[in-house]
């Protein structure tokens, strides 16, 4: 059964859908079955992976509107073992609609109930702030992965976060947890970059994940070519820092299992 993660952050232009892009990019690489779902109204993900968000017969939309299946949705990509559930300006009009409907925070999750057997791994972009279409990914998802930058306002837009994710745990997901911290458009050359790294370490230690994102043109230029940055330059130091990425998450995934004996009650 699909692992699912919400890549967010409430702040914008942290690198939340170069990251979702390209560790699903990343993660297909290494022959895992690979879902992302598009739950932002811009559509970048969906662009990134090379799809025409203006041309596509279902999206995310029509998922949470009950209107198509994901298995309907769904899009495979260029990038082998990876599908995508498009999206566009239509889901603003979605987000609408489903403020006065019953069990609205439960549609993605009980859309993806019906797939989540045939993935490893199901990654779903999130708009840059809490509304109906990011409670709907922090409702299905198991972990949440936060990109961000090492800048001062990082901190404090982090600390509400959090908070947000411990009032939904003790609401509507009592499974939900921060799977990862991760840095983000990283310059090692800045002293403020380094400090805010510091702090991070110490106040959440090993949620924060060991690789470090670059700023990297190659990674940059990736998005304008409809790919992901491991089949636009897969020797770049933006790929080959994702592929890490990649690594590590399967590295905590095989962590938390359970002993085989224990597991059967040996």
């Amino acid at each position: 059964m699909a692992r699912i993660f919400a890549i967010t952050n409430q702040k914008g232009g942290v690198g939340k859908t170069t990251t979702c892009v390209n560790l699903a990019a990343s993660l297909a690489a290494t022959k895992r079955r690979v879902l992302m779902i598009d739950l932002d109204p811009q559509g970048n993900a969906t662009m990134g992976t090379g799809i025409d968000k203006h041309d596509v017969e279902f999206s995310s939309c029509e998922v949470l509107l009950g209107e198509a299946s994901i298995a309907k949705a769904r899009i495979s990509v260029e990038t082998k073992g990876l599908d995508v559930v498009p999206s566009n300006s239509d889901l603003t009009a979605a987000e609408v609609a489903l403020m006065n409907t019953e069990g609205r925070e439960r549609r993605l999750r009980d859309a993806l109930q019906l797939v989540q057997d045939e993935y490893d791994y199901i990654l779903i972009d999130c708009p840059p702030s809490l509304n109906m279409l990011t409670l709907n990914a922090l409702t299905a998802a198991e972990g949440v992965i936060i990109p961000m930058q090492c800048e001062y306002y990082a901190l404090e837009g982090l600390s509400a976060l959090i908070e947000t994710i411990e009032q939904l745990k003790a609401t509507v997901n009592p499974g939900l947890m921060v799977e990862g911290l991760l840095r983000t458009m990283f310059d090692p050359r800045n002293k403020l970059a380094n400090d805010v790294s510091t702090q991070l370490i110490m106040h959440f230690g090993d949620k924060v994940y060991n690789t470090l994102i670059p700023r990297n043109v190659r990674l940059a230029e990736a998005p304008s070519h409809g790919q992901p940055v491991i089949l636009y330059d897969k020797a770049s130091r933006g790929a080959m820092s994702y592929l890490a990425l990649a690594g590590e998450i399967l590295r905590r995934a095989e962590q938390q299992q359970p002993p085989i004996a224990e597991a059967a009650g040996a």
